[in-house]
């Protein structure tokens, strides 16, 4: 019998076709995701899984599939899957790391130009109210001159640092990790502590993965210490901001306006996740919110796929996976 893999989430016709040359594939067939319980009803039985960010893999799972020998995200950020675990089972977890960054820095630079410009707002007020010319109104932020501080500045945030420097920005980051002076060069950015990156910088783009350290790293009292007037985009992880804080930024004025590609309901991993956006944020009309978008390029989406099949073909293929995430015991 061929091993079965269940792909979580509907994929390309061309990833399914990829997946049969080695295996059989089961998957939605409506562009939707399967619940954790339909997962679980079908991967009992299965070799493989190739997931997706609203899976969540933990022990529960992984003992209710004894037959799993790799699961193979689709992502770059695994904080919702327990790699560690799954070493103890026997079963790879792999990810997809470089094929991400380009996409979610576009729509990071999207989020900007759209939250400081006041695009959507502007947007719902000509829907609901008609255009009878122009009217000074909606007048918003521009890039050109303004200090941009980039909070991480990994693989995602040089990428926009790099969309940035057409701008016209003075670019600002804060990391624990310095970059070498060449590189801080090349991209007009300079390094600051995190305190004085919110105090100076006119928008703020939080660019971080989930760690325990990161977790409300833009609470209450971080944003008090924010430029007043000062823009916030968060393209990292939903839980790297208390979302209830940003609510009460934006209602003081501390903070102009928010964007979000993600959500802290999004985050699995954390015991105490809220289940849904606040209502006060999800009102407020110096918001932009997309439904974690970053890489949702038809192209690259494709490509994601293939990438995340090839690690499956290699692990059933008795071969060590392109870019695992732990070491499977033996």
């Amino acid at each position: 019998m061929p091993d079965k893999v269940v792909v979580t989430h509907w994929v390309d016709e061309d990833v399914l076709a990829c997946l049969r040359r080695f295996a059989e594939p089961v998957a939605p067939e409506e562009r939707t995701v399967l619940s954790r319980a339909e997962v679980l009803a079908q991967a009992r039985d299965a070799s493989a899984v190739l997931a997706c960010m609203a899976d969540r893999v933990d022990e529960e799972f992984l003992a209710a599939c004894p037959r799993l020998r790799v699961i193979s995200a689709a992502l770059k950020g695994f904080d919702n899957f327990d790699a560690d675990a799954c070493a103890r089972h026997g079963v790879w977890l792999t990810i997809v790391p470089d094929l991400l960054t380009e996409p979610t820095a576009d729509l990071a630079v999207a989020l900007t130009l759209d939250v400081t410009r006041r695009v959507t707002e502007a947007d719902r007020h000509v829907r609901a109210h008609g255009f009878a010319g122009w009217r000074p109104t909606f007048y918003g932020s521009g890039l050109t001159g303004a200090t941009v501080g980039l909070l991480g500045m990994g693989e995602v945030g040089r990428a926009v640092a790099r969309r940035l420097a057409g701008f016209g920005c003075a670019l600002r980051y804060a990391d624990p990790r310095p970059l070498p002076p060449e590189e801080e060069r090349r991209l007009g950015a300079r390094r600051l502590e995190l305190g004085d990156l919110l105090a100076t910088s006119d928008i703020v783009l939080a660019l971080l993965p989930l760690t325990a350290e990161t977790h409300h790293l833009l609470d209450a009292a971080a944003l008090a210490r924010c430029k007043p007037g000062a823009y916030l985009v968060n393209v990292g992880r939903g839980s790297v901001v208390d979302e209830h804080a940003v609510a009460g930024a934006l209602s003081a004025g501390t903070l102009a306006g928010y964007a979000a590609d993600v959500f802290e309901l999004e985050d699995w991993a954390l015991p105490d996740r809220p289940d849904r956006i606040p209502p006060a944020l999800l009102a407020h009309p110096r918001t932009v919110f997309t439904p974690h978008l970053g890489s949702a390029v038809a192209a690259v989406r494709r490509e994601i796929g293939f990438a995340a099949a090839r690690q499956i073909e290699q692990v059933l293929a008795g071969e060590r996976p392109d870019h695992p995430v732990n070491e499977p015991a033996r």
